[in-house]
């Protein structure tokens, strides 16, 4: 037991990475792969805990000791490289940070972590380390190889961690401290003696820990249990057990989790319209022989009991996974919660309990009304689930192609179930960009403000859903967030935009200033990608019957401003004055790979590599149609700034 617990240990984060150990990606581990989504979900959590100033255990670095170097044990990391290589970026952008590196420098002199083979990656962090870098996004420079994904990570932090302490009121110093001393890490060393890939069976194969969302379920159940009609406890109990399961998962339709004579009584002859409107109605549906019924309840310690915290059943046809959805289910549950309730509730999935203690169960609070409290709400969570299948986006995975898709689940003339466009042609397309426009804009789940916008307005309203009423709404939002968030001197918050002003926009082009809106567009001003990308979807709008191309662009995860005449020109061209070079004129949303291929390039090169590549901005593709001057950007700049400001009328 002794030896076993000298192998796991507990680390803050400096003593993880002050440098008295090697921690070797060894070549066999995948390359870094983690994105904007990932590492602004982990400097997000951090933000979320630290005001508790609470110790906060981050994960887990699972890995084996090898024979020591230079007097300091070397672990091979078999577990947790992208979290520990993130971690390691993040140390060393606070150490070349001017205001910062005083606290990183003295105990940061080395990086810990090593590359096994890999000398690109190697070249890149030492690079990066030692501070030879260039530019806004800062590039590695003076290295003969780069390994573009570890470059981006670093670039990624550059622009979200100070923006998102500036939206907690976090100082970088506080930052600093609590990371350093309060996050930590459990290192567990693998026993020297392990069967590598006996070890790796047994992690994979083992019962997981519970997920809180079955742990959730468990506590609505209880609530449940106390009701005292003894039918109405029963047919409770079944309802909320299998509209959980029906919703649970997001890649299905939810009449996928019914079989047909159930698919038929919730949602009519055809499959595609909800037919009951309130929680006795939905448990009355449900009610089927005995023997089927008694086979479908599961009581709270069979719950408990399931390995993996998922009941197993067949509610219907499996077929293979055919959409992705764009949130997990803990996610919905809090954002069926917030639009149910209209209370500020977190969408934060790792406060799920929390949450629902507060808003749903009232945890120190009196019993009465809990049972109905929890009837409310599985009859949304039902409602919000249709609505959210039909009305918001998914992945689609066709054979060898995928693509956003907006569809609606229906019944065809066999008896079995397909799928068909939401809205007529016109309308499916105009929604489908606006919503990609918001989800692409937002990678993180804590922050789909949007969606939750969006299921607010189709649990309140009225059934069947009209295109051009959706449209509306959607399109107000967005220009609510836009102009009464981003661009507004002392923007909103966005309860207050959804809740508070049901998501119409607040600003007027009458009222607009013109001084804050140019300055809050300039280089380091943008709030949001959404800027950019709402910008974008007018653009189609305006633009898409009389240019193919432009009628043919997609939304993408764009997430890297690039300067259109690039900060740093070729040799022997000249340099922009930084205002004209930081305006808006000259600014447009693309990837961060493209961004590093093309940042340097002069605009004749760019849009040379454009004519035989698909657009990545719309806004791009319109600057490169002649010449670039600072005549041109200007005038550039007054055209966009006008798109916006008619979007107000």
């Amino acid at each position: 037991m002794s030896q076993n617990q000298n192998m796991i240990a507990p680390l803050s984060v400096r003593e993880l990475l002050e440098g008295k150990v090697h921690y070797l990606i060894p070549m066999y581990q995948r390359n870094y792969a983690w994105e904007e989504g990932e590492i602004t979900q982990l400097i997000e959590d951090v933000l979320d805990v630290q005001p508790k100033n609470q110790r906060y255990y981050i994960g887990t670095l699972v890995v084996f000791r090898r024979a020591p170097r230079q007097h300091r044990p070397v672990f091979e990391v078999i577990d947790g490289q992208q979290r520990l290589t993130t971690l390691s970026l993040l140390m060393t952008y606070l150490r070349n940070l001017p205001a910062t590196q005083a606290l990183i420098h003295d105990w940061y002199r080395q990086p810990s972590i090593e590359f096994e083979c890999r000398e690109h990656s190697r070249q890149t962090f030492m690079g990066l380390f030692n501070g030879r870098l260039q530019g806004n996004p800062p590039t590695v420079i003076e290295v003969n190889e780069v390994n573009v994904a570890i470059e981006n990570g670093y670039r990624i932090i550059h622009k979200v961690l100070e923006q998102k302490c500036r939206e907690r009121d976090v100082t970088l110093t506080d930052f600093i401290h609590y990371l350093l001393d309060k996050v930590q890490i459990l290192r567990v060393e693998v026993p020297k003696d392990t069967d590598l890939n006996y070890y790796f069976e047994v992690m994979n194969n083992r019962g997981e820990q519970l997920e809180k969302h079955e742990v959730l379920k468990a506590r609505l159940l209880d609530v449940l249990s106390n009701i005292e009609n003894a039918d109405d406890k029963a047919r409770s109990e079944r309802t909320l057990h299998m509209v959980w399961e029906a919703c649970a998962n997001m890649e299905k339709y939810v009449q996928s989790g019914f079989n047909t004579d159930e698919r038929t009584r919730l949602f009519g002859p055809d499959w595609n319209e909800l037919t009951v409107g309130s929680f006795d109605a939905l448990s009355l549906a449900l009610e089927q022989e005995e023997t089927v019924a008694n086979s479908n309840i599961l009581d709270i310690e069979a719950i408990l009991s399931q390995p993996d915290g998922k009941p197993k059943q067949d509610r219907g046809e499996e077929s293979p996974e055919r959409f992705h959805s764009v949130i997990n289910f803990p996610n919905f549950l809090l954002h069926v919660l917030r639009a149910m309730l209209a209370e500020d509730v977190p969408l934060d999935d790792k406060r799920l309990l929390e949450s629902f203690d507060t808003f749903l169960l009232y945890a120190d609070g009196e019993n009465d009304n809990k049972a109905e409290r929890v009837k409310q709400f599985i009859f949304a969570l039902l409602r919000g689930k249709y609505l959210f299948d039909r009305f918001v986006i998914k992945r689609e995975f066709i054979g060898e192609k995928d693509g956003w898709s907006l569809k609606q689940y229906h019944k065809n003339n066999s008896g079995n179930a397909y799928y068909l466009n939401t809205f007529n042609d016109e309308h499916n397309r105009q929604a489908l960009m606006l919503l990609t426009a918001f989800h692409v804009s937002t990678p993180t789940l804590v922050y789909k403000h949007w969606l939750n916008a969006a299921l607010h307005w189709l649990l309140h309203g009225p059934l069947p859903v009209q295109a051009e009423a959706y449209l509306t709404q959607l399109e107000s939002v967005a220009k609510a967030f836009v102009f009464d968030r981003f661009l507004a001197e002392s923007g909103l918050g966005y309860y207050a935009i959804i809740y508070q002003h049901q998501g119409d926009c607040q600003a007027t082009k009458e009222a607009m200033d013109t001084g804050t809106m140019t300055r809050r567009l300039s280089y380091g001003e943008i709030e949001n990608n959404l800027v950019f990308n709402y910008l974008d979807y007018l653009l189609w709008k305006k633009h898409k019957s009389s240019d193919s191309r432009i009628n043919e662009f997609e939304f993408t995860f764009r997430s890297s401003v690039e300067h259109y005449y690039p900060q740093h020109p070729l040799p022997g061209f000249d340099t922009w004055d930084k205002d004209d070079l930081d305006s808006f004129g000259n600014l447009c949303l693309i990837s961060h790979s493209k961004n590093s291929r093309l940042s340097n390039l002069m605009p004749e090169a760019k849009q040379s590599y454009y004519k035989h590549n698909k657009i990545d901005s719309i806004k791009q593709h319109l600057m490169m149609q002649g010449e670039w001057s600072t005549p041109r950007c200007d005038a550039h700049q007054q055209e966009m700034l006008g798109v916006l400001q008619d979007s107000l009328s």
